[in-house]
């Protein structure tokens, strides 16, 4: 399974019907409220917010939803084209601004389809492996030799804050946190102090 690393938009017109897809990472069920949330306050005079959402290691978790628009017409042709693209922890939200023309059960099925495929077409991907947030604690004058390990082990930075001390935060492939705490510790006497805590 691959997990995305970008979060494209795609948008297209059918019978003046705009269609605005969203493909948004959602590592569990629970974030799929959240993202739909998130994606109505956008899109307020919207026709309809629809969702189609893959989680899971194996990609076994589905959520989709056709919001109001006829059974299985929205929803369910997303969620089989997500299926079928091998892309796990995953949401796609598909945004309509109804044209005034109805488009019959078809050619729905068609559009919200062809939205999903527009969308995933623009998305990067990598294989999903089993990832850690980490926290390390560094005194300046190791910082640089801290940072270049971390970065040299395949450690993500996301964040950096200069207090008395400086915190780096980021991902960390959860298989490599032994063997980086037992590097830091080596190279820093000991000094420097990590925390790991598993993403997914």
């Amino acid at each position: 399974m691959r997990v995305l690393v970008n979060e494209p938009v795609f948008e297209m017109e059918v019978k003046k019907s705009r269609f605005i897809s969203y493909a948004r990472f959602c590592p569990d069920l629970q974030c799929v409220k959240n993202l739909v949330k998130e994606t109505r306050l956008l899109h307020e005079h919207a026709s309809h917010v629809v969702h189609a959402a893959v989680t899971g290691k194996n990609g076994d978790l589905f959520s989709l939803s056709d919001d109001k628009e006829p059974k299985n017409t929205a929803g369910r042709p997303a969620l089989e084209v997500v299926k079928g693209s091998d892309i796990t922890n995953i949401c796609i939200l598909i945004v309509r601004y109804f044209g005034g023309t109805l488009l019959g059960t078809g050619g729905l099925v068609k559009a919200y389809g062809d939205s999903t495929k527009g969308v995933l077409f623009l998305a990067r991907t990598e294989e999903l492996v089993s990832k850690s947030a980490f926290t390390v604690e560094v005194a300046y004058t190791q910082y640089e030799m801290v940072k270049k390990l971390l970065l040299s082990q395949g450690c993500t930075i996301k964040n950096e804050d200069f207090k008395t001390t400086i915190i780096i935060t980021g991902n960390i492939p959860s298989s490599l946190c032994q063997q980086v705490q037992s590097q830091l510790i080596k190279l820093t006497n000991a000094q420097a102090v990590i925390s790991f805590t598993p993403i997914f």
